[in-house]
């Protein structure tokens, strides 16, 4: 089975079948380096914290002082940095015992607080 010349071709065909596996898994198959995963796992650390703090920053928002007006300012900016930045700046985003609050948490406090029209009728609707 194996002669002189056909050793060259199986050997051939062992490295293009193993080249081509790697293609399709890599390419289609979802497969991903270790660093990859351990950059798509941290991400979705983040995305958790965010996903648990940013209702927190909602509260915190609803239950402070002039809260219709504030969220009157809020809905003012255009821009959701903007919107982040206003919510960063009042301290609403940043938990108790932190120095500042986590990336990402005030811009989707913003962005949740933004679909909010009056703070009363939500207050209604929890209640």
């Amino acid at each position: 089975m194996l002669q002189v010349d056909s050793l060259p071709r199986v050997m051939q065909g062992m490295a293009i079948g193993a080249i081509a596996t790697m293609f399709i898994g890599f390419s289609f198959g979802g497969w991903v380096t270790g660093g990859t995963a351990w950059k798509m796992s941290q991400q979705k650390a983040k995305d958790a914290v965010v996903a648990v703090l940013a209702p927190i920053c909602v509260d915190n928002f609803q239950n402070s002082a002039n809260a219709d007006e504030k969220l009157i300012e809020l809905n003012r900016f255009t821009l959701i940095w903007d919107r982040g930045a206003f919510v960063e700046k009042g301290g609403w985003a940043t938990m108790p015992g932190a120095a500042s609050p986590e990336t990402g948490v005030a811009r989707t406090c913003a962005n949740m607080l933004g679909r909010l029209n009056s703070i009363e009728r939500t207050k209604n609707m929890v209640r």
